[in-house]
């Protein structure tokens, strides 16, 4: 895997900003891990915006030091061309082996600056470019649900574009978001993708059945009463009023069906919509049932505590809430969205509005009454709850350790690193890298 010389891989690895979120977790994980003797990476971003959580404290854990580059942020700017710059800089200083962006402003801004690295020189008059590979990772997309129609068909353009010249691999995290991107999309060539599924450090929630109370006791939710939560930041796409609309028709269905059980409800997270989110629950009459409990550094004591993880978003890649609920040995149920389908598993049930899959169900995007209905399967029936639950770790301790992460992660720089070393250019037009699963 070294290059000639016993060098070390320079890598420069860039996201858009430390936010909390699965993917800040990730390039984190990535940037500890692929360290000396065989690499070194520098980890780049950007600026959290007002009203996002900082994760900066997760790097801070694990000794990461990353690049600051205040210009950085996810919002179209004309602080953008600052951001291209000092990147374009950067490469000239450290003169990487591999780039790799990961979220869709960085891998903008970053792969600009890429074309600019690898052809403001002068070897360009002679058919010699600098020789660097571009390694771009999709956690999601903004390919719908993010922008209005105008915007989002520019961005794709302009994804168009970059794939085509100035990336020679693309990371995606499941296999059916390699099939929208490059089928409904129509973004680059199905040659350049590559599936390399989320890691997960499994071994924090390894002691799960231990902590079922922690949580519950500082909420003041007695054992036998259901607790149902939703994990993840308070944002549009994460679409929390689909959740909230569906928490109150679970109560007329559970009413309906003569249940007595006690169920509540935690919102787990923070962001810009907590305030309205907090008022339409108010005006949903949910008030006495709907916790929200902010933003929590404990995943090994919240997830636990819960019976039902859900997940109501309008767009993902492949959750790591859920991931984390599965490693926990949780029920989940969520909509049918990105790599959420893949997660979960094949159908196992039908005749529902609901789909029972083998590892949880999905619903709808955007269904607030098969939503409702799969709640409320999901509360009468405690052995499907512990039957998803079980298989869902099971998948999890099998295809999502961060271990695999890494080994993937690695295996896919050094067949890049090989087929550059047998190039005289850009690896741009080489093939045959297999699918990982």
């Amino acid at each position: 895997m070294l290059v000639s010389g016993s060098k070390r891989i320079q890598i420069i690895r860039i996201i858009a900003r430390l936010n909390v979120g699965g993917p800040a977790k990730h390039v984190v994980w990535l940037t500890s891990e692929l360290q000396a003797p065989e690499f070194h990476t520098l980890l780049v971003a950007g600026t959290v915006p007002e009203g996002e959580e900082d994760m900066g404290y997760f790097a801070d854990e694990l000794g990461v030091v990353p690049l600051f580059i205040p210009q950085m942020s996810r919002e179209i700017s004309p602080r953008d061309a600052i951001t291209i710059w000092k990147l374009f800089r950067l490469f000239l200083r450290k003169r990487p082996h591999i780039v790799h962006t990961h979220t869709a402003k960085a891998g903008t801004v970053g792969r600009i600056a890429g074309f600019m690295y690898r052809w403001l020189t002068p070897g360009t008059f002679i058919g010699r470019p600098r020789q660097c590979l571009f390694v771009h990772t999709y956690h999601g997309h903004i390919f719908h649900s993010y922008y209005g129609p105008l915007k989002t068909r520019l961005f794709i353009t302009i994804e168009k574009l970059l794939t085509k010249l100035v990336t020679d691999r693309v990371v995606v995290v499941s296999e059916q978001q390699r099939r929208e991107i490059t089928e409904e999309f129509r973004i680059g060539d199905a040659g350049k993708f590559v599936v390399v599924p989320l890691g997960l450090d499994l071994k924090v929630f390894a002691d799960w059945p231990t902590r079922r109370t922690v949580f519950r006791e500082e909420l003041g939710i007695s054992d036998d009463s259901l607790l149902i939560g939703i994990v993840g930041r308070l944002a549009e796409i994460k679409n929390h009023e689909l959740f909230l609309r569906a928490v109150a028709r679970f109560k007329e269905l559970w009413a309906k069906e003569g249940e007595s059980r006690r169920v509540s409800f935690v919102v787990l997270g923070d962001g810009i919509l907590r305030e309205s989110l907090q008022s339409m629950s108010a005006s949903l009459g949910l008030k006495d049932d709907v916790i929200f409990a902010g933003s929590r550094k404990d995943p090994e004591n919240f997830y636990p505590a819960l019976d039902v993880v859900a997940l109501t978003s309008r767009n993902e890649g492949t959750p790591l809430t859920l991931i984390e609920a599965m490693a926990n040995a949780r029920a989940v149920i969520a909509t049918e969205v990105g790599g959420v389908v893949d997660l979960l598993g094949d159908p196992v049930q039908g005749g529902h509005k609901y789909q029972v899959r083998s590892r949880g169900l999905s619903v709808p995007a955007g269904d607030v009454e098969a939503f409702a209905a799969g709640l409320v399967r999901l509360g009468q029936d405690a052995e499907l709850r512990r039957d998803l639950g079980e298989r869902g770790r099971n998948c999890v301790e099998r295809q999502y350790p961060k271990e695999r992460l890494f080994d993937d992660i690695k295996g896919l720089y050094g067949e890049l690193m090989s087929l550059e070393a047998h190039s005289t250019g850009p690896v741009v037009e080489k093939r045959g890298l297999q699918t990982r699963v």
